[in-house]
């Protein structure tokens, strides 16, 4: 395949927010951790993200991996934030420095596949004995999100994510709440998530939202968080009907369906007075994990990845878990990085051979019982398969609900278009913290929308 090397409107397009993080002078930390000089070993360099636990998870796949493939040897390249490793990269596509093989983020993806960055690797997954099988990936979301317009992969899905509810069991218990699960008939709808949000809101005084002489500027506990980014916010759009991307390839979060999900998102903070603004919280210096462990928080919406450090063996209070509640519908955006061969590898066969073991059984499984990711094997998705990493003390009692009844109904698998990094840096993101500051949605998404989908389509026809 020909690698393109990126023209600087290219490069500049790509950064988008991640270079106003490298122009505020952060640093990346890299670790390296060289294989043995040896001639006949090939050398396959591994670019990613991540904390403890994903490195962990990666050195020990490491390990396993060259105990089955002797002659070649993984060089881990570790950031920690995904921001500053994808700015990185999109410097070393520039420079032609790029690691034989990478994480890439789901917004990324396309724009790299795009640009030529991205090996095609579809030959070689539906040529192996195990990853070729037809039902080896949960399908149809594997394939949307992986396959381009003429059904070709550049990358696998590490794994997917999703959004739901975390809660704090004493205090849904306290208020005299029956709290929400995975199952159709256990979702709350809208209208008793508003109401039960207010009666696990209180302020200085116990006094509750609706209560005469409540005080919204001293709130002691409030009832939800809901982050103002764009995979909770799509979860929104979905679930009242709208469409974050649309069948073209387009935003579609100018519709009046996604513009009255987000004001509802943003009535809880200014109208229903449940939900704490950004700067609350940094004035209490927690993050939700923490204002829900101390009592101050009783409902969270945050990812299925969050489970590896919000859950029962770390908290100090009893944890509870639910899908996040339903507009006209349930809906929650299934998402993560995809693991692809960078197209300017010189080992591109010693670098499949890596990819392919990221896609294994072995390196998956690892993760699934730490509680930060979800399946998107077939097999480990079976009441069988969740046995071998159903954790107690990581995963609550209904865990298995959200990956047999709901995701399998109501997860949206999203296609990110190419353009979307420019596109979202410069007006989608913008728009997004001027809602979470309390402008009307109406009043700042068309436009910026318009604007995102002219650098959107330009992009398609690049």
């Amino acid at each position: 395949m020909v690698n393109k090397k990126l023209s600087r409107r290219d490069f500049l397009r790509m950064s988008g927010a991640s270079a106003a993080l490298m122009a505020s002078g952060m640093n990346i930390q890299s670790l390296l951790r060289a294989a043995p000089a040896n001639q006949d070993v090939i050398n396959i360099v591994f670019g990613g993200w991540g904390a403890t636990a994903e490195d962990n998870g990666v050195q020990a796949a490491i390990q396993a991996f060259q105990a089955e493939n002797a002659n070649i040897a993984v060089e881990w390249q570790l950031t920690p934030a995904a921001a500053d490793y994808m700015q990185q990269l999109l410097t070393n596509f520039a420079a032609g420095t790029a690691p034989d093989t990478s994480f890439i983020t789901s917004d990324a993806y396309e724009t790299l596949r795009a640009s030529g960055q991205l090996m095609d690797i579809t030959d070689r997954i539906t040529s192996d004995e195990l990853l070729g099988q037809p039902d080896y990936f949960i399908q149809p979301q594997e394939g949307n999100r992986c396959a381009d317009e003429n059904g070709r992969w550049h990358g696998i899905g590490s794994t997917w994510v999703a959004h739901h509810l975390y809660y704090n069991i004493d205090l849904l218990e306290k208020a005299g709440i029956t709290p929400p699960g995975f199952k159709d008939d256990e979702i709350w709808d809208w209208d008793t998530f508003v109401a039960n949000a207010k009666l696990l809101t209180l302020d200085a005084n116990g006094k509750h939202p609706d209560d005469e002489g409540f005080d919204p500027d001293n709130i002691q506990q409030w009832g939800v968080d809901w982050p103002l980014w764009w995979m909770p916010i799509g979860a929104a759009v979905y679930s009242n009907g709208g469409s974050y991307v649309t069948e073209d390839g387009l935003l579609g979060i100018d519709s009046p369906e996604a513009i009255e999900a987000m004001q509802r998102l943003s009535d809880l903070i200014y109208v229903h007075h449940v939900a704490p603004r950004a700067s609350a919280m940094s004035d209490l210096g927690m993050t939700n994990t923490q204002m829900i462990d101390s009592g101050r928080l009783a409902m969270g919406v945050d990812g299925s990845w969050a489970l590896s450090y919000i859950n029962p063996s770390m908290m100090q209070v009893p944890l509870g878990t639910g899908a996040i509640p339903k507009m006209k519908q349930p809906a929650a955006i299934m998402q993560a990085h995809f693991h692809s061969v960078i197209s300017s590898t010189q080992h591109p066969e010693e670098a499949w051979q890596w990819v392919r073991f990221l896609a294994t059984p072995f390196y998956q499984t690892s993760f699934l019982k730490i509680g930060l990711w979800l399946p998107s094997q077939t097999a480990l998705s079976t009441p069988e398969g969740m046995k071998t990493w159903l954790t107690e003390g990581i995963h609550p009692a209904n865990y298995g609900d959200l990956i047999t009844d709901y995701l399998p109904k109501h997860g949206v698998a999203l296609r990110i278009p190419s353009g979307y990094i420019e596109a979202d840096s410069s007006f989608i993101t913008p728009a997004f913290q001027a809602i979470a500051a309390g402008t009307p949605v109406a009043d700042v998404i068309p436009d910026a929308v318009r604007q995102a989908n002219e650098i959107i389509a330009a992009a398609k026809t690049a």
